[in-house]
């Protein structure tokens, strides 16, 4: 599983923003930055297409079930579980 980035929340991610800027113009070291960086941002586990199918099998869901808990449609989550898709974002 590879993990990516998300802030925590909106006024996280402008004080981050801001944070950043500063330490563009070297007004913030990186170790400061570095703080900001945990503080700031949740890390996001990628899943594998057999972590869903385990992840929707494990609350007896179908597929269709499964989807309308995620508000997408039955064919995205068949699309994630055989690995032609990956899910992006907020579902």
């Amino acid at each position: 599983m590879s993990e990516s980035l998300q802030y925590k929340s909106e006024a996280f991610a402008a004080i981050h923003e801001s944070m950043e800027a500063l330490h563009q113009i070297g007004a913030i070291t990186k170790q400061t930055m570095d703080e900001f960086d945990q503080t700031c941002l949740t890390p996001i586990e990628s899943l594998s297409p057999q972590d869903i199918r385990a992840l929707r099998e494990r609350e007896n869901a179908s597929q269709a079930v499964f989807a309308r808990y995620l508000n997408v449609s039955p064919l995205h989550v068949s699309d994630w579980e055989s690995g032609v898709k990956k899910p992006g974002g907020a579902a």
